[in-house]
């Protein structure tokens, strides 16, 4: 069996707003979404934190990202590491990197690179969500 690897966001009381809008942006479905409220934790779960998000799934062409709120305050921005994503029409990059990228910083603008024919960027999105986006169109012969 494979093994999968799936990145694991984690938020600051805004996963179920942000895993939607993800969903929404890449064309994927929210597979599973549960708050610590509806856990069995709920009980020994702080009732300002009951709503937190314990644990959110989306699919996106058959690969998962995950995320849950960090309750408590064990929140930090994600440091360190991109959400990378290949996609190989060079339009649908630029409409998931405008999606995206709204409301967030763009530490490198989508554009053609010697390495991305299609187009290539970085960024942090408005929820702290770093991603890079890379686009290299399949050559026809």
């Amino acid at each position: 069996m494979a093994i999968s690897v799936d990145p694991y966001l984690n938020f600051n009381g805004n996963c179920a707003e942000a895993m939607r809008f993800y969903a929404d942006v890449l064309g994927g479905s929210l597979e599973f979404m549960a708050t610590f409220g509806e856990s069995p934790m709920a009980e020994q779960t702080p009732p300002e934190q009951r709503d937190l998000v314990m644990h959110a799934t989306i699919v996106v062409d058959g690969q998962r990202i995950m995320a849950s709120d960090a309750p408590g305050g064990y929140y930090s921005r994600p440091q360190g590491l991109y959400v990378s994503l290949g996609i190989p029409e060079p339009d649908r990059a630029r409409r998931v990197f405008d999606a995206l990228s709204e409301g967030g910083s763009i530490q490198m603008p989508f554009e053609p690179t010697f390495w991305a024919s299609g187009g290539f960027a970085m960024f942090t999105d408005r929820f702290g969500t770093p991603w890079m986006i890379s686009s290299e169109p399949s050559q026809s012969s």
